[in-house]
């Protein structure tokens, strides 16, 4: 039984935490409503350059004494950005915890962005850049998102780009932070030993006298409206695979089909014994890495399908996806496969429970996003609702293949084209990425 407290500040921040007496430390994360698709095109990369340089000092602490503090802490710091957030989180022992806020808080709300580590940092970024360019099984998830959101900013790569990073100057940056770092943007989220009426309290001395009024313009971002254009984008690399992406949009966090989306993809590339996995790498050898893969959002969201194999397999294998995914839509599975979806999804999300860390995770995602934050009862209670219609019904709507986009990186566009036209003829027609 999961029990959490919510508490909103004066100043605007929300407080959210859960008592777990068995253990001995605390997960903590500070969560901020600022992601990529708050940014506009001359922003591109803004909230990811920003995490970073959370990291390069604060009005009370060097970079030094930031690395220092946790290390002799015994304690683990970092953070990441997404689409629709940035979070920065840490766990430590319960004795420490007022000592991992006070540092975190600081970084946070009084960050330096001086010129100098800002110069260096930014070299980090591109590098990072560079780095995941140089991955295609990596870059090949933003093509994808490109090809089904186009020009919106759910389209754009969370990373950034070259071009943003390397002007960004230190008073746009700040003008970024200022605008989004504010009281009703922030949530901090705990898990572990603790009382809740202490944390908030800490949170409250430390947030509220630093803590900014939102201006007009902010948590008004982009929405999503309509349809998803289907789009073929192409790559060229010398690599000695294709890697393949293939995708459209999905249901958003509040839309009850979630849990059928989550039992589908289980069903069909999500775990070892699914479809894909079984048909592609185990019965085939086709691939290594075949998978399929969703991600949720305010307003909408996407499901796609990733595989990397030689040119020799390469129109085999999207002929069994395009399969699988008809047999899907048929509701051509039996009982058993979708029992045993259910009991994997259930005993995933229990046994993820165990950890403290994805405790403070989902209460902080959950409350900064104003998503339902189920018990576990209920939510295990909604898995066991899904029948084999209602998956067969998604699955004709999430993956019928006129609907879906590809993308690719890859020696050969034509052959790129041949393959993906096997699932629809219109993706034929590629855009060079």
């Amino acid at each position: 039984m999961q029990r959490y407290t919510v508490t909103t500040l004066d100043s605007g921040e929300r407080v959210v935490s859960e008592r777990v007496s068995s253990v001995r430390s605390v997960s903590i994360g500070i969560w901020i409503g600022a992601g990529s698709r708050d940014e506009s095109p001359s922003q591109a990369g803004m909230s990811h350059l920003i995490e970073h340089l959370l990291f390069k000092g604060s009005a009370r602490y060097s970079t030094v004494e930031i690395a220092q503090i946790f290390d002799g802490l015994g304690g683990e710091l970092n953070a990441a950005t997404a689409r629709e957030y940035t979070v920065v989180y840490a766990r430590v022992l319960d004795a420490h915890l007022e000592t991992a806020l006070d540092v975190m808080a600081d970084m946070i709300l009084q960050p330096r962005f001086d010129a100098e580590e800002m110069g260096s940092e930014r070299e980090v970024v591109l590098e990072e850049i560079a780095m995941y360019e140089d991955t295609p099984q990596e870059l090949v998830h933003d093509l994808i998102a490109e090809a089904i959101f186009g020009d919106h900013p759910l389209g754009r790569p969370v990373i950034g780009t070259r071009a943003v990073i390397a002007g960004a100057s230190p008073e746009a940056v700040r003008s970024y932070h200022d605008k989004r770092y504010v009281g009703p943007n922030i949530v901090v989220a705990a898990a572990g030993n603790l009382d809740h009426e202490p944390l908030a309290h800490a949170v409250e001395t430390r947030f509220s006298p630093l803590s900014r009024i939102p201006d007009a313009a902010t948590g008004v971002r982009p929405v999503w409206v309509g349809e998803s254009q289907p789009r073929s984008l192409f790559q060229r690399k010398d690599t000695e695979q294709f890697h393949i992406a293939l995708g459209g949009l999905g249901v958003p966090r509040s839309d009850r089909r979630r849990f059928a989306a989550s039992l589908l993809d289980s069903m069909l590339g999500g775990s070892a014994s699914s479809r894909l996995f079984q048909e592609i790498r185990e019965r085939r050898g086709m691939a290594y890495s075949v998978y399929t893969y969703a991600s949720q959002y305010a307003d909408t969201g996407m499901v796609g399908v990733y595989l990397g194999t030689r040119e020799d397999n390469l129109a085999e294998c999207i002929r069994i996806v395009a399969d699988q995914f008809g047999l899907m839509g048929e509701g051509r599975f039996d009982p058993v496969e979708l029992e045993r979806a259910k009991e994997n999804l259930k005993g995933r999300i229990m046994l993820s429970m165990e950890s403290t860390s994805n405790r403070a995770s989902r209460l902080g995602k959950s409350v900064l996003t104003d998503a339902e934050l189920l018990s576990l009862d209920r939510i295990c209670a909604e898995i066991d609702a899904v029948d084999a219609d209602a998956i067969a019904a998604l699955a004709r709507q999430l993956f019928a293949p006129e609907r879906l986009s590809a993308a690719g990186i890859g020696p050969s566009a034509e052959r790129f084209a041949d393959a993906v036209s096997l699932l629809h003829p219109g993706l034929s027609g590629i855009k060079a990425a």
